[in-house]
Formats: structure tokens, C-alpha cells, sequence
């Protein structure tokens, strides 16, 4: 390759980001991102503060589970309009929208909770959040997707994470960890709220991706509409449900067995299992920070503001990985980062003391990983899509990838007070420091199928209806 070949190539890479479209996901990023702690590490940091033992935070954090079953109403999503909002916004922009009045009205209850006394409201108004955030982030999946063609799923997967670490690390985890440091939490959701107006906004002002209904899939669907026709006999609104239930939800599982075929239990058993690390892991991490001594700020520094810039810089690098090499060659090294990384907390839980050094080594490994592992995962599940069925196969994978990690995490306090309470170690935080290798061992499994997924895209060529760059 010549000089002037090389710097055209990186040129169109960093061309890639400026993409009207590219852009727009900062903000839908931003709004996907902004619920997630706050109903999280968050939320478990206003809980541990207010008395709630680490094994019902543990508990607590199965709220998060409502993300790893979005696929059961992704259909719905995926085809059902909305009275008067589909036809005025379109049908992905109008559930964005309603998902968006949900998080945001949600987050205003859960402001006016006291964990002492309405612990039992502040999780239902939780679970109003984080079902409505799911709902968003499945009308807002397919909108990225199909707003953007496959050579720049990779930059639109770097953005949108950019715009998911401003609100993750920047608003919802170092801001709300400062507003209730020198405020209250009550000021500090009431704040949040206030910010899923940036979301409900953008989803207002960009325009709807154009629909599309790749041959096979029309011709699926068609063969299906064709027989209802045929039934004469049958009422109207039977056959109409019969259609709607093949389409929306039998056709999608169709379409993903028949392109992968028994590949496709493979790839969904590596989807379930390549973040269990970093998510049995996460529920745990500001408790351990709490209970090792960091004061609320110096959490907000170090994890949040330093972690988003380090988590930032993996992104990109990840986007920009994506781009020259390919998704599929770089699964491997990301499980091996995530769950190697786990072990630098295991380090500062040896350490036993509030070393801000310590930390910060931490952080920076953690969200390197984390950042560069989140872009080649994203642009990975978006190539195995299929435009007919954006929203629900992606759900479904954005599911699945979660689910394992979010049972085990609910475990995940139960077993450090196991583990400190029956430590051999006899060290203030070994049950930690313990808990965090487990999380490591966990990573083996992705690892091995890591191996046999990359063997496939290496081997065979795209299947017909998926997106080319795999």
C-alpha cells in the first residue's frame, strides 16, 4: 500500500465521524445511556448510603433484568403504530418519543422516594424507568441501524457510545454522585429528569430512516398473507392476527436460523455470555469504593470523569479497529481485556485502603477495555441483523447479551458478604478481592466460543439478508 493510499484510508476513517447521521447518535446515545445507572450502580450508591445491606442491593439490581427481556415486546415495537404519533413522527421516532415521557416521568417519581421508608415505591418507579428505557433502546437499536449503511456502523457505534459515556459517566454517574454529595438525591433524580428532555428533543427534530424490506423477507411475509387470504372462513381480525404474529414474530427467528443455521445457538450462547465479566462485576463496584473509604466526589472524579475520557479513547480506538480489521477478528482479544481487567480491583481490594493511585490505574484499564470492547461488540450484533426485522433480532441480541450477567449480578452481594464473612485471608477486604477474580474466571466460556465464532466469519462468507463487514 503507497503513502498516499495509506493516508486516503485514514482520511475517509476519520471522514466517517462527520456523517450528519453519525452525529445524531451522540444525542440518542446520550438519551440511551442516562437511565441505565440511575437505575444501577447509581441507584446502589443512594441505597448503601441510606442504610440497604449490600445483599438486597444485590437483589435490587434484578431490576435490570427488564433490559435482558426486551425481546418479548420488541415485535411489538418492531410493527405496532402508535395512535396519532406514528403517523406524525413515523414508527421507530414515535416509540422513541413515548419511552422517553416514561424514563423522564419515572425518574421525577423516583426523586420524591426515601429508600428508609418507600423503598418498595422507589423500586416499582425504578422499574417504570428501566422498562421504558428498554423500550427505547429497541426503537432507537433499529434506528441506528437503518440510518446508516454498513460502512459506518463501526463510527455510528463509537458515537453513540460517546454520547452513552457522557450520560453514563458525566451525568448520571459523576454528576448525580456530585449533586448528592453537595445537595440531596432527591435534587440529584430531579436533576436527571430534567436531562431526558435532551433525547425527547433530538427524537423531535431528526427525520425517520427509510424503510426497507430486503426480497426473501417480502416474499416470507407475502407467502403467509397470501394463505390467511385463503381462509375464508376464519374472521377477519383472526387472520389479520395471524399474519401480524408470523411477521413480527416468528418470521425474525426464521430469517436468523435459516441464515446461520446451527452456527446461530453458537453465536446467541456467545452473545449471553461475552460481558458476563464486566456486568457481575459492575452492581458491586461503588458498594466496594463506599465501604473501602472514597468519598462520593472522589468516586465522581476518578470513575467517572477520568473513566470517561479513558472510556472515550477505547471507543474510538475500537471504532477505528472496526473499520480497517473487521468486527468478527477482534471478539477474542476484547473478552480476554474484559475479564483480565477485573483483576485490577482485585489489586486495590488487597491494598485496603482509599488509594487514589490505585484507582485511577484501575479505572483506566477497566474503561479502555470497556470503551474499545462496547464499539466491536455493537457493530458486531448490527451485522448480524436483517433490515426486515431490525428491531426485534437486535433486541433480541441486546437481550440475550445482558441476561446471563444480570442473574449473577443480583448474586453478586450475597456472595461478597459470603465470602468476607467465611475469609481464610483474614484481610479486611479479601471477600472482595476474591469476588473480583471470580468475576475474571467467569470471561473463559465467552472466550472459547469467541474462538469458534471468529472461525466462521473467517470461513464462510456474509449470508444472504446480512450486512456486509463482518
Amino acid at each position: 500500500m503507497t503513502v498516499e493510499s495509506r493516508r486516503r484510508d485514514w482520511g475517509e476513517t476519520l471522514a466517517t465521524y462527520t456523517h450528519p447521521r453519525v452525529v445524531t447518535l451522540l444525542f440518542l446515545g446520550f438519551s440511551a445511556g442516562l437511565p441505565f445507572l440511575l437505575v444501577f450502580s447509581t441507584l446502589s450508591a443512594w441505597l448503601r448510603q441510606y442504610g440497604v445491606s449490600r445483599t438486597a442491593i444485590g437483589f435490587i439490581s434484578w431490576i435490570g433484568i427488564t433490559y435482558s427481556f426486551k425481546f418479548v415486546w420488541s415485535p411489538v415495537v418492531d410493527r405496532v403504530p402508535l395512535p396519532l404519533l406514528t403517523r406524525w413522527l413515523g414508527r421507530r421516532r414515535s416509540w422513541m418519543l413515548l419511552a422517553q415521557i416514561g424514563i423522564g416521568s419515572g425518574l421525577l417519581a423516583m426523586s420524591f422516594c426515601d429508600p428508609r421508608e418507600d423503598l418498595w415505591w422507589l423500586v416499582v418507579f425504578a422499574l417504570i424507568v428501566a422498562f421504558s428505557s428498554a423500550t427505547q433502546d429497541i426503537a432507537m437499536d433499529a434506528f441506528r441501524i437503518e440510518a446508516t449503511d454498513q460502512s459506518l456502523q463501526g463510527a455510528t457505534a463509537a458515537t453513540y457510545q460517546l454520547g452513552y459515556g457522557i450520560a453514563v459517566r458525566l451525568v448520571a454517574g459523576a454528576g448525580a454522585l456530585y449533586i448528592a454529595e453537595y445537595g440531596s438525591w432527591p435534587v440529584a433524580y430531579k436533576s436527571m429528569a430534567a436531562c431526558a428532555l435532551v433525547g425527547l428533543v433530538t427524537t423531535l427534530i431528526i427525520s425517520e430512516p427509510e424503510k426497507r424490506m430486503p426480497a426473501e423477507a417480502a416474499e416470507r411475509e407475502g407467502k403467509i398473507a397470501d394463505f390467511a387470504e385463503r381462509l375464508g372462513h376464519v374472521p377477519s381480525w383472526l387472520r389479520d392476527a395471524l399474519v401480524f404474529f408470523y411477521g413480527a414474530i416468528v418470521c425474525p427467528f426464521v430469517d436468523f436460523f435459516v441464515r446461520y443455521r446451527w452456527h446461530g445457538l453458537t453465536l446467541l450462547a456467545f452473545i449471553g455470555l461475552f460481558r458476563l465479566s464486566d456486568i457481575a462485576m459492575g452492581v458491586m463496584a461503588n458498594p466496594f469504593y463506599i465501604d473501602i473509604g472514597f468519598s462520593l466526589d472522589q468516586i465522581a472524579n476518578v470513575t467517572k470523569l477520568y473513566g470517561f475520557v479513558m472510556q472515550m479513547l477505547g471507543a474510538f480506538l475500537g471504532g477505528t479497529l472496526v473499520f480497517r480489521i473487521g468486527a468478527a477478528r477482534l471478539l477474542a482479544p476484547s473478552v480476554i481485556l474484559i475479564a483480565v481487567s477485573n483483576l485490577a480491583f482485585t489489586w486495590l481490594a488487597w491494598v485496603g485502603q482509599p488509594d487514589t493511585l490505585i484507582l485511577t490505574a484501575a479505572i483506566s484499564i477497566d474503561n479502555l477495555v470497556s470503551g474499545m470492547a462496547g464499539t466491536v461488540f455493537i457493530a458486531f450484533l448490527s451485522g448480524l441483523t436483517n433490515a426486515a426485522y431490525t428491531a426485534t433480532q437486535y433486541a433480541l441480541f441486546s437481550s440475550i447479551m445482558t441476561l446471563p450477567g444480570k442473574v449473577i449480578a443480583g448474586y453478586s452481594g450475597w456472595v461478597v458478604d459470603t465470602l468476607q464473612a467465611g475469609n481464610a485471608t483474614g484481610h479486611k477486604f479479601g471477600g472482595y478481592a476474591i469476588f473480583f477474580v471470580y468475576t475474571t474466571l467467569l470471561g473463559v466460556p465467552a472466550l472459547v466460543l469467541s474462538l469458534i465464532v471468529w472461525r466462521h466469519f473467517e470461513k464462510e462468507t456474509p449470508p444472504s439478508g446480512t450486512k456486509e463487514g463482518q
